[in-house]
């Protein structure tokens, strides 16, 4: 509840056009107010209506990512882990992805086990990621006042278990090493776990649907079920790894719904599955979103993965890629969703390294031969959830009455409140927050995202 005797909250504003940057404005002064009118918009906050809880919000640490951040000085190598990792001097990420072994954001195609035939997985070794990967997320988990949660994901099985002999190009998982690609899984969870990186989830395979020039993998729904209810679900019960979230789909929001209801529709496949994992190409469809969270209450939501376009230097600075981001996570997070991931945390002055040419767009951009750093506006946006919408939050009632905003809000386990305000418009709007009974008036600039915290 709003105390009505403290007249205090913290705001803090981005804007297009001005130098606003996470920045903190005066703090607002509340006022009784029993109702609101219809005189002035209004966000309205109802923090006794509670919804999901939020595991945490972040990034992806791929390859590409690691290798970009080995090649800085070691001033920029620390800035970059503080502006992500850090809470209080950074934006805070407390949700991370990585790959399991190659997938496009690698500078080469390679897997844990090369060796054909080997159905015991004798060969299997995380080497590779010796060199950039494990230090990056390592240094990472160390900058991080609180271990963020990561999770792992696969594009491809080794090309000798694929029906098309590649790891690139699509192809299917051939049935009769399935159950060689399930213990996999495993096996790349415990070496890591060796290396004291711990894996909280795994998604069963990225894009299961896509044909892509990179790595990539064809599911069908019901493949997918079978897979997980014959061969993954098992073999994670048999490592002890049950405790692992596991996700489906991990594509776009629009056939989110029909995946869901492939699996889980199934009680012996559903009862491995945590919940769905998502991603934002093809098509916003927000309300594949929130159906799929109110048909299946049981299971959660995690937007897994989201990049706004592929890389052009000339459009770095476009405000647009930031309010891509905004739109996302306010109707992401308010239709269910319990985590959300942004692709690739950190990319060079290329968009790579990538080994099939896809460059695209991060947060920040480091040029590996000066060392510069380009923030771009997406990572402010984010920040606004990711600073002040902590790992355990409950996502609270958010309404506004005025087509210009959107917003949602979450109660921190802190007690604390951030409600976010989103205006995509060229109208500067005025409007207050209204919350148990009290108001506070302020103005939302024209393509800007505010964060109230009280």
């Amino acid at each position: 509840m709003v105390d009505r005797k403290r007249t205090s909250a913290e705001l803090v504003l981005t804007a297009k056009g001005t130098a606003d940057r996470l920045s903190k404005k005066a703090p607002l002064t509340f006022e009784p107010l029993s109702q609101p009118d219809e005189l002035t918009p209004v966000v309205m906050v109802d923090p006794r209506k509670t919804f999901q809880t939020i595991e945490g919000i972040g990034g992806a640490l791929t390859d590409s990512a690691a290798e970009t951040w080995a090649k800085l000085p070691p001033e920029r190598k620390k800035e970059v882990l503080t502006a992500y990792f850090d809470d209080e001097k950074g934006i805070g990420y407390s949700f991370c992805r990585t790959n399991i072994h190659s997938c496009d954001f690698s500078s080469d195609s390679y897997t844990y086990d090369d060796q054909a035939g080997d159905t015991e997985l004798k060969n299997f070794s995380i080497d590779h990621d010796r060199k950039y990967r494990l230090p990056f997320i390592k240094a990472a988990l160390a900058t991080a006042k609180t271990p963020f949660k990561l999770f792992a994901s696969p594009w491809s099985p080794p090309a000798w278990m694929k029906t098309n002999g590649d790891m690139l190009q699509g192809g299917k998982l051939k049935p009769e090493l399935a159950e060689t690609w399930a213990r996999y899984y495993g096996r790349f969870v415990k070496a890591y776990e060796q290396e004291g990186i711990a894996i909280w989830g795994l998604t069963v395979q990225n894009e299961p649907l896509a044909k892509q020039t990179w790595e990539s993998c064809i599911y069908t729904g019901e493949e997918e079920r079978d897979f997980v209810r014959d061969h993954l679900g098992p073999a994670l019960e048999r490592d002890g790894l049950s405790r692992l979230k596991l996700m489906i789909w991990d594509h776009n929001r629009g056939t989110l719904y029909a995946r869901a209801k492939a699996v889980y529709d199934d009680p012996e496949a559903s009862k491995y599955v945590w919940g769905a994992a998502f991603h934002w190409y093809v098509g916003d469809h927000f309300d594949q979103v929130r159906q799929t969270y109110e048909a299946w209450p049981d299971k959660r939501l995690v937007f897994s993965e989201g990049c706004p376009e592929l890389y052009d230097a000339k459009r770095i600075n476009g405000w647009q890629w930031g309010e891509k981001y905004g739109l996302s996570m306010v109707m992401d997070l308010g239709n269910g969703t319990s985590a959300w991931t942004d692709w690739n945390v950190l990319l060079d002055e290329r968009g790579g390294p990538n080994h099939v040419g896809n460059f695209c767009y991060a947060p920040i951009h480091a040029n590996t031969k000066t060392g510069a750093l380009t923030y771009m506006n997406s990572y402010y946006y984010i920040g606004h959830f990711s600073k002040f919408v902590r790992p355990g939050a409950k996502r609270i009632s958010a309404v506004t009455d005025d087509d210009r905003l959107l917003a949602t809000a979450f109660k921190n386990p802190d007690g604390r409140v951030a409600v976010v305000v989103l205006n995509l418009s060229d109208e500067t709007v005025p409007f207050s927050f209204w919350i148990d009974g009290a108001a506070a008036k302020t103005t939302s600039p024209a393509h800007s995202i505010i964060t109230l915290v009280y």
